[in-house]
């Protein structure tokens, strides 16, 4: 049955995807993305993954949700016309592809037992962290206290991008409002002719 439910996610993300590529409407595009990250987030739950999926709903249906509007309030909803197609960016991206497959293909496959993974640092992180941490859950005791500092520059990271995107939203408002037009001021009427009230 997981099986199953993973097949229809997977499917639905593709079917996203593919209407997110093929959409000129920015508005309907920033809505499917919000949809893809909430299916991402189902997706990592059906794989016991809470905590990433937690960190996806919050921030790719959240917050980049909310950002992406913002940014279309300040930009244009729908999205110019191509005059031609780039083909070098199309290669890059095939390419690019291809090498991220091509290296899964040694990878163990999923949930087999006898994966390094499971060979080496599970059972060290089962046995010891109870004792050398504390929290019954041993995806907080390795996010929290194992991988504190990689944790802390993740968050850095977010932190960083969320403030460049807001001064780059900020630059945007008051280039926008230097932009507009000022109403031409009334012209002052002509002084009266010296000798008369």
């Amino acid at each position: 049955m997981e099986q199953i439910i993973d097949i229809v996610l997977l499917a639905f993300m593709v079917v996203t995807a593919i209407a997110m590529i093929r959409l000129r409407n920015l508005f309907a595009v920033v809505m499917l993305s919000g949809i893809f990250s909430l299916l991402s987030a189902a997706m990592f739950v059906v794989l016991d993954a809470v905590d990433v999926a937690f960190t996806e709903a919050a921030v790719g249906a959240g917050i980049s949700t909310v950002l992406m509007l913002g940014t279309l309030a300040l930009t244009f909803r729908d999205e110019r016309p191509a005059t031609r197609a780039d083909w070098p960016a199309m290669l890059v991206v095939t390419v690019t592809g291809a090498a991220l497959i091509y290296g899964t293909l040694d990878m163990p496959r999923f949930g087999d037992p006898d994966a390094p993974i499971h060979q080496h640092v599970a059972p060290r992180y089962i046995v010891d962290s109870p004792r050398e941490v504390g929290p019954p859950n041993m995806v907080t005791s390795v996010l929290a206290s194992y991988r504190g500092y990689d944790t802390l520059g993740e968050t850095t990271v977010i932190f960083t991008a969320g403030i460049g995107v807001m001064v780059l939203l900020g630059s945007v408002t008051r280039r926008r409002r230097r932009a507009r037009p000022t109403t031409p001021a009334t012209p002052a009427a002509p002084a009266p002719p010296e000798g008369r009230p």
